[in-house]
């Protein structure tokens, strides 16, 4: 079952699955942020927005927006 990262609680991880290129930004493309990688929910902000995530070996900040965007199943 398809999810997005947005519904993981801290560390949680999932494959990403889908993502629509469209609304997400390309840095996130860049670093490694595709089909097929882990993403692990490393840290919520207090207000639940930004997101910090590990995938790819990096760790990056995203807005709920964006996370919401981008769908997972749960590892």
């Amino acid at each position: 079952m398809s999810t997005s990262i947005a519904s993981l609680n801290v560390g949680e991880v999932g494959i990403i699955q889908e993502i629509s290129l469209d609304s997400i930004p390309l840095s996130l493309l860049e670093m490694g942020c595709m089909p097929g990688e882990i993403v692990e929910l490393i840290q919520k902000a207090p207000l639940q927005d930004p997101l910090y995530i590990r995938v790819n070996g990096s760790h990056l900040a995203i807005r709920i927006e964006t996370a919401l965007k981008i769908l997972i199943t749960k590892a």
